[in-house]
């Protein structure tokens, strides 16, 4: 567990820092209507009447945000919504690379192990699962352990182990569901508190306030709402696509665990039938 919380910070950090990156010199185009509203509720500046009572057009042209802009428009409820989303561009870069099939099933193991355990070399399919650790030899190493008493323990020592890794890969898999979960209630509370701050307008001019003075609060309610379904939506997605992952690849190891043993489970029963033929014979 220590490892592999160590690995998803070492990715959140390298993320942290390409995000900061991207908005700090990454420019993003974004169309604009002619509101009169400018950027966070800006007002437009209105040429004299002497020049023919036109909007002068250097006055209300705004110059295109950037991804930048927009973050600092949705204040701090935006840039926790920025934090959650680099957290789970992490996780799912990390599961992208941990929650595959030759990660937890690596390639040629199955059969070196069910060679050792063939010809009953414990100790050295012991050594090989401590030396190419993974969901598998996790789950083969504690069937090793109880190998020396019967074939009815090894099964039951793998069960064990595979459900513990199982419980181990789902609960790192939960935390995109958490974020899934948080980044649209955060988008939802900053619509609440933009609404909040175009109400609190109208109160404060006694009803008088016109669009402009309202723009920044819904502009902010309107950026915190796209921001939060933007991280949810993807991370929702990506917690069901790992979660099935790991029930498929947690359903194959066991099999393939019980592959490896199923020449030592035929041994075994053959010397027991062996015994129970010998034992007759001599009553």
């Amino acid at each position: 567990m220590d490892r592999d919380f160590d690995r998803i910070w070492q990715i959140v950090r390298a993320f942290m820092l390409l995000i900061l990156l991207v908005l700090a010199w990454s420019p993003l185009s974004v169309a604009q209507e002619n509101t009169g509203a400018g950027r966070a509720g800006a007002r437009v500046v209105d040429r004299p009447e002497g020049e023919g009572g036109e909007a002068s057009e250097n006055g209300s042209a705004q110059p295109p945000d950037t991804i930048w802009t927009l973050v600092e428009a949705s204040g701090s409820i935006g840039a926790m919504i920025i934090l959650l989303s680099v957290a789970g561009l992490a996780l799912i870069l990390e599961h992208a690379l941990t929650i595959r099939r030759s990660v937890l099933i690596p390639k040629g193991l199955p059969e070196e192990l069910h060679s050792h355990i063939t010809q009953d070399e414990f100790a050295k399919a012991e050594q090989l699962c401590k030396l190419r650790p993974s969901y598998l030899s996790y789950v083969v190493l504690s069937g090793l352990q109880e190998v020396r008493i019967s074939y009815r323990a090894v099964e039951k020592a793998m069960e064990d182990a595979s459900q513990e890794q199982a419980a181990r890969l789902f609960r790192k898999v939960e935390y995109l569901a958490l974020i899934a979960n948080i980044a649209p209630m955060l988008g939802l509370l900053g619509t609440v508190y933009g609404i909040l701050l175009a109400f609190k307008k109208i109160a404060e001019t006694q009803g008088a306030a016109v669009a402009a003075d309202m723009a920044g609060g819904v502009y902010l309610a309107l950026v915190t709402t796209v921001e939060g379904l933007l991280v949810g939506i993807p991370a929702l997605g990506a917690y069901a696509i790992f979660r099935a992952r790991v029930e498929q690849l947690s359903s194959e190891v066991g099999l393939v665990a019980e592959q490896v043993f199923n020449n030592y489970k035929r041994s075994r029963a053959v010397k027991k039938l062996a015994r129970r033929e010998a034992g007759s014979r001599d009553d």
